[in-house]
């Protein structure tokens, strides 16, 4: 490592208006180094990577961001276009936001190589191939000519992580790379970024700023760690000496949280809310022609799923990415089409309801999204965004009753009624994600579906969450659907647990059974990789 840093932030403050993001943060990253960020959602972590890259708008920005010794602050947009990327490479939080929806992600990494390294645009699409294969997308060949809305959460996250690699950077800015990636496949991507991390530091110096609340990824993987609160630099130092020893306080209370298990046992006499038997998806797929690509044959997403799920109950399903966890949720609902199978929500067939019926199917079967942004529109305020429900099925209630109840629903989320008037852009990706759970959870619903609902929330909060699902289950005597990868969370929550493999449900039973003792080899390897993790 060189005396001269690669990055050095010297008394960095941003803000938005009269909200301070970013208060006086300086510390340096030197060339080859590994250094992690963490802290909680709204700490001002992802702020300070777009900063870095100059990405903020409407912020006022001071203080210095040295990139090889040069004030990125100081210089021209066309000196940074020319940066990004091929300088500074970006893994953003959110993937489903940050890939453009009208091209295949094939098309996307290739243009970047081609921008780039000046290569043909047929070299290109094999380097992007030869990416997606070595971040673990299964049939790259097939997957290179996705669009990424037909690829899961986790396959777009490592769409990403190839398109972020494809320029060999000097300095790569990784805002939480495996928050929608299963356990085996995490492992999987942090072996690769330190493999390509150490690689690249012999040939350019590479370094990595990790951005993420996974306290597991952080030991793993970085060297030194930097704590955020509040937009404050609270510690920092060796990676070592602040998890044997930490100092602050907050510090203190990241490292000890973790997910505690308290599970209210289901009534034995309770009824049956979903029951779903023999159901099965199935999707038409891409095959290549000596003329072109045409769609032909299927591609089976579910194969004769059986699960049911009794009121007071949480039901876990857990499966690598792309093993067709959330599409047999949306399927549950009533949202994917079947190929076969039937689904009953308190004893009647989905298929059934008609008319006023079906809206009120809707009030009782609420969901929660992984990718909350996407999710919530851009161009509504938090209360607008929260009591869209109630307008459509509460009608009898007023303005005022309606406000105080968003008001009561956010406030168990953790937030209070300041963000009212606030619109999802201005919240991190945590904060958007409680809104979200506010916006199902206030229509009190008889079931709820939570595809990966914890994902992005560090885990200080993921706690005050999953506590306060506990909480409404009992209350309510709610059904759950949850959707996960983190088996610590699946293990805090469920009774019951089904596991995926290739659309397949291979293993199903009370948890305490199946973390235990797993039957199935597959099962066995998710606990394995939890454990490892």
């Amino acid at each position: 490592m060189q005396s001269e840093p690669l990055l050095a932030l010297e008394h960095l403050h941003v803000a938005f208006g009269e909200t301070v993001a970013v208060d006086d943060l300086t510390f340096a990253i030197g060339q080859g180094e590994r250094v992690a960020l963490v802290g909680e959602s709204g700490s001002g972590k992802t702020v300070t990577a777009l900063a870095i890259l100059r990405l903020l708008r409407d912020a006022q920005v001071s203080g210095a961001v040295r990139f090889g010794g040069e004030d990125l602050l100081g210089k021209s947009e066309r000196a940074m276009q020319g940066l990004r990327g091929s300088e500074i490479a970006m893994i953003f939080q959110e993937p489903m936001t940050a890939l453009n929806p009208l091209y295949t992600v094939g098309e996307q990494i290739a243009e970047t190589i081609v921008a780039h390294e000046g290569v043909s645009p047929q070299q290109g699409r094999l380097r992007a191939i030869e990416l997606l294969a070595r971040t673990g997308v299964t049939e790259p060949h097939r997957r290179v000519l996705s669009y990424p809305h037909q690829l899961s959460g986790g396959q777009r996250q490592r769409a990403m992580i190839a398109m972020a690699l494809a320029c060999r950077p000097r300095l790569l800015l990784a805002d939480e790379p495996t928050t929608a990636l299963d356990v085996t496949i995490r492992a999987q991507i942090v072996d690769l970024l330190l493999e390509i991390q150490r690689d690249e530091a012999q040939k350019r110096g590479m370094a990595v700023l990790l951005i993420t609340h996974d306290l597991n990824l952080v030991r793993r993987f970085a060297q030194r760690v930097a704590v955020m609160e509040r937009g404050v630099l609270v510690e920092s130092g060796p990676v070592e000496r602040v998890f044997a020893a930490p100092q602050h306080p907050y510090t203190q209370r990241l490292i000890a949280s973790r997910p505690q298990r308290h599970v209210t046992p289901v009534l034995p006499i309770a009824p049956v809310l979903l029951d779903a038997r023999d159901v099965s998806v199935s999707f038409a797929t891409k095959t290549g022609g000596l003329r072109g690509w045409f769609r032909a044959g299927r591609f089976d997403a579910v194969s004769n799923a059986t699960l049911n799920v009794r009121q007071g109950e949480t039901l876990g399903i857990v499966g690598e990415s792309g093993s067709g966890k959330s599409t047999l949720a949306m399927a549950l609902l009533g949202l994917q089409k079947t190929a076969q199978g039937s689904i009953e929500f308190q004893g009647r067939a989905l298929s059934s309801y008609r008319g006023r019926e079906q809206t009120v199917l809707r009030s009782n079967m609420q969901v929660v999204f992984q990718d909350p942004f996407s999710s919530l529109s851009p161009r509504q305020t938090i209360e607008r965004i929260v009591g869209e429900g109630l307008a459509l099925h509460r009608p009898q209630l007023g303005a005022a009753a309606r406000r105080e109840k968003v008001i009561a629903v956010l406030r168990e989320v953790g937030l209070d009624r300041t963000v009212l008037a606030r619109y999802p852009h201005e919240f991190s990706g945590g904060q958007r994600q409680r809104i979200a759970i506010a916006r199902a959870l206030v229509l009190e619903p008889r079931m709820l579906v939570l595809d990966e609902p914890t994902s992005a929330l560090d885990v200080s909060i993921q706690q005050q969450v999953l506590t306060l699902l506990t909480a409404l289950q009992g209350k309510y005597n709610l059904g759950f659907v949850f959707i996960s990868h983190d088996l610590a969370v699946i293990g805090a929550m469920a009774h019951r647990v089904a596991v995926m493999q290739n659309g397949v449900i291979v293993e199903t039973g009370d948890v305490e059974r199946i973390f235990s003792n797993p039957r199935h080899p597959y099962t066995q390897k998710l606990l394995d990789a939890s454990l490892q993790g």
